[in-house]
């Protein structure tokens, strides 16, 4: 998943590190002291019930100030000119013991303009695991509309990722999700390779991994509501983060007020192998592509059909096999069958004309190199690869693995996952042995907690497309039947993975905000189309 801009990176957390590009940086609190008009209104208002020794977590006043860290911190800059102020929540490692070690949490505030009609604050996740949200409140206050301004819009990085306390494993890759190639032998690299990634956390991070969890990242969510003074907060999570407001409402049923679940994702399809079931999902947007491609065959010269195109992509994949070196010095980066498979699947979750066109690139670039012929990459492209390959932007794709496998267990032996690899292959053969490869968590620590539960109805609007390749729209579907009382919002048409604000669709934008404004579900669950162009 590409990171090209804050508001495309929300569309493509789902699932692959490769795509998050995300800055990691310690959490440091803003020097300035908060004026009186800055600080949260007193927690006493908040509603609590958090048991003992976290009183002072909910009571905390936050130093609001600016976001910047340094005359080289664009991010920071940008949301200054926002009017984007930041700060950090302090919350503890372990709520089994408040009293011991601390951490912080970097959250992001857009205050409300309309306060006569302020609605209150609205959190904000964008999916991945591991994916960060601080810079995502001037994004999101475009695409509220006319309602924006009635919210404080909260970004925040969760425990472990971007700017809060970070995590690091010293790993020098940007993705631990890579497919097991095409033989044996590239399997068992896999299993050698993974396991040292888990090997390097566990060595460096053993007393803090037990503790990096979608259910503390939700105890922290509501840390921060009582914080900023809230009895309830609304909140709009996409992809993982979909997951990840579910086991809000769950935790902290009463607490929350509107909740938006975009790439609604059912806690039972959640899990170490992120993208299996989904490998129709994928096949049916690669072929698009391959179509779009084919009109387009002058440009990239992939072939002038859909099957022309596909058989190109599969004699690519072939070759890796052997390695495929594309670039100029002095970068130049090596390519084999476990990583073209995976810069595949993280480009194709997008069916606007931009990314096909980036994938495009990036497929003549490859059929080049196969064929033997020199290659030059876009600097796009090459930024890509830096993130896939090394270690550049490797904190986001630790604190994925920590998340996963800190949420629910994997299984232990190999050997299933080669079974299920060469059972997929007769159907999936470019998607299965990607969606069902062995990764980090087969050698992780069994989580501290179980899953949680579905057990309470929760209101809320979900939102999913039809061609979603990411969170299949059966998922979607899964999560409503779950909690009876959301809405549905489908879009038929669209290989998109998250719509809200990012896909330009306005039937679901509209119905969206609608909700947003009123608090008010729609009567029935709805219906939009993508457009014809």
């Amino acid at each position: 998943m590409t990171t090209l801009s804050p508001a495309p990176r929300r569309a493509l957390a789902a699932s692959l590190a490769l795509a998050a590009c995300l800055t990691a940086s310690p959490a440091v609190a803003a020097a300035t002291a908060p004026r009186a008009a800055d600080r949260d209104r007193t927690a006493t208002t908040a509603g609590h019930g958090t048991g003992v020794g976290l009183d002072r977590y909910y009571r905390q006043r936050l130093g609001w100030g600016s976001c910047v860290k340094g005359p080289d911190d664009t991010m920071g800059h940008d949301l200054e000119k926002a009017g984007v102020q930041c700060a950090d929540v302090t919350v503890p490692l372990d709520y089994a013991a408040p009293r011991g070690r601390t951490i912080t949490v970097a959250i992001s505030r857009l205050k409300a303009t309309d306060t006569r009609h302020r609605i209150g604050s609205i959190l904000l996740n964008n999916g991945g695991p591991g994916g960060t949200a601080l810079d995502s409140p001037p994004d999101v206050r475009k695409a509220m509309k006319a309602v924006g301004p009635r919210y404080d819009i909260i970004g925040f990085d969760p425990r472990f990722v971007g700017r809060s306390t970070p995590l690091d494993c010293g790993w020098s890759v940007g993705t631990s999700i890579l497919s097991a190639g095409l033989s044996r032998a590239s399997f068992e690299r896999q299993v050698t390779f993974q396991k040292g990634l888990a090997d390097k956390c566990r060595a460096t991070n053993a007393t803090v991994l037990p503790h990096i969890s979608t259910r503390n990242t939700a105890r922290d969510m509501d840390v921060i509501r009582g914080a900023l003074g809230e009895r309830k907060i609304s909140y709009l999570g996409y992809s993982y983060g979909t997951y990840l407001g579910t086991v809000y409402t769950q935790l902290f049923p009463g607490r929350f007020d509107r909740t938006v679940l975009d790439g609604a994702l059912a806690p039972g399809d959640y899990g170490p192998r992120l993208l299996q079931g989904a490998e129709p999902q994928n096949e049916q947007a690669l072929s698009d592509w391959a179509a779009w491609a084919a009109r387009r065959h002058a440009a990239y010269g992939l072939g002038r059909t859909r099957a022309d195109v596909l058989a190109t992509v599969r004699s690519v994949v072939a070759a890796s096999a052997r390695g495929l070196t594309v670039g100029t010095a002095p970068e130049v980066f090596r390519l084999d069958d476990t990583q073209v498979p995976s810069l595949i699947t993280g480009a194709i979750a997008d069916d606007t004309d931009p990314r096909r066109a980036a994938l495009g690139e990036q497929m003549s670039v490859l059929a080049k190199a196969a064929d033997g012929r020199p290659t030059r990459l876009s600097a796009q492209f090459a930024a890509a690869l830096r993130t896939m390959l090394t270690g550049e932007d490797a904190k986001s794709a630790m604190a994925q693995s920590a998340i996963i496998c800190g949420d629910k267990p994997a299984p232990r032996d190999p050997e299933r996952y080669w079974r299920d690899i060469e059972r997929s292959r007769t159907e999936h053969a470019l998607f299965g042995p990607l969606t069902n490869n062995i990764g980090p968590c087969a050698f992780w620590d069994r989580p501290r907690e179980e899953p949680t539960q579905v057990r309470r109805d929760a209101p809320g609007l979900i939102v999913a497309a039809t061609g979603d390749p990411r969170v299949t729209y059966k998922s979607s579907l899964a999560l409503h039947g779950l909690l009876p009382s959301t809405k549905l919002i489908t879009l038929k048409g669209a290989n998109r993975h998250a719509l809200y604000g990012e896909y330009g669709n306005t039937c679901v934008d509209g119905k969206v905000n609608q909700y947003l404004a009123t608090g008010k579900l729609p009567d029935n669950d709805q219906t939009c189309v993508k457009r014809a162009d």
